[in-house]
């Protein structure tokens, strides 16, 4: 049970950009365009994919489940964000800080396995393409999808449990954006040094794994590229994968920014810009990243538009 000066904590007070206070009004009209349009975004992706027969394909079923992820983790931020610069501050309860944590460190976990996922669905069509429809059945893609969930669901309960298993006393007031682990482990009056290892094991145990799948692909990936002998058609096969390349590049990139770093060498201020990046920006990136590099996205997309025009 969390307590403090002796006393239950019932609730936590996040701070957000108080730092700032000159900052907070234009902060909100930069979020909160930020907010709409990862969700026009994503789910004008999802909409798209769902209402287009030529993106029935296995790698646009997996591109639908990246939308549905990244409006999760933005919408399980944002939104608070944006009350937080609107009013200065934000009270949350104990136990709506421990659902914002466990639901966003799902979504977070999942959105890892998932691009993993991708990168084994790119070496199957760029390998194997004579295989593909064989492999990529709708009953492995479900498979396949679960096993991404549940290993988001493992990791969230794992480091949910162990973070609020803590004993939290003295300042309730949390300088951060969200409920999210350094933050907590600050206010945390006894020795985290367990709990911290158990969640660094299997954190790592999930990147470790997602990020083998990614780069063991690309290897076969790029050897199948080198055997190809017209440049053309080295050209349109590594466009394939261009726009999933540039989504793992930005989350991962992301992640090696955060934890990479020697504790000294880190602020709160930078923690903050940090997890409204991979909160906000990469979530209302990736629609685009994939429709401005996908043919088949633009030419969907082309249709629908004109479709919309005629009634």
């Amino acid at each position: 049970m969390a307590t403090r000066n002796g006393t239950i904590v019932k609730e936590f007070i996040l701070l957000g950009f108080t730092s700032h206070p000159e900052l907070e009004s234009l902060l909100l009209i930069v979020f909160l365009a930020f907010y709409l349009m990862m969700l026009m975004g994503n789910l004008g992706m999802i909409t798209l994919i769902c209402t287009n027969s030529v993106l029935h394909t296995p790698m646009y079923f997996l591109l639908r489940q990246l939308s549905f992820l990244d409006v999760g983790i933005s919408t399980t931020v944002l939104p608070q964000l944006l009350v937080i610069l609107a009013s200065g501050r934000v009270v949350v309860s104990y136990e709506q800080c421990a659902a914002q944590f466990f639901i966003f460190t799902f979504f977070a976990s999942a959105d890892c396995c998932l691009l993993a996922l991708m990168a084994y669905d790119r070496y199957v069509a760029v390998c194997q393409p004579l295989l593909y429809v064989t492999i990529m059945t709708p009953k492995k893609r479900l498979k396949l999808l679960t096993g991404a969930y549940l290993g988001g669901l493992a990791n969230a309960v794992l480091r949910t449990g162990c973070t609020f298993s803590l004993s939290f006393c003295g300042d309730n007031q949390m300088d951060f954006v969200f409920c999210d682990l350094p933050p907590l482990l600050k206010l945390s009056c006894e020795d985290t040094f367990l709990q911290e290892l158990l969640i660094l094991i299997f954190a790592c145990f999930v990147i470790f794994v997602s990020l083998t799948m990614i780069l063991v692909s690309y290897l076969f990936i790029i050897r199948a590229i080198l055997k190809i002998r017209s440049a053309g058609g080295r050209a349109k096969t590594f466009s394939t994968c261009a726009s999933h390349m540039s989504a793992v590049g930005l989350f991962f990139g992301t992640l090696a920014f955060m934890y990479v770093r020697n504790k000294s060498e880190k602020t709160i201020e930078e923690g903050k810009v940090v997890s409204v990046f991979y909160t906000t920006v990469i979530p209302m990136l990736n629609p685009l990243i994939y429709s401005l590099r996908n043919k088949e996205v633009k030419e969907a997309l082309k249709k629908t538009l004109s479709r919309l025009k005629l009634s």
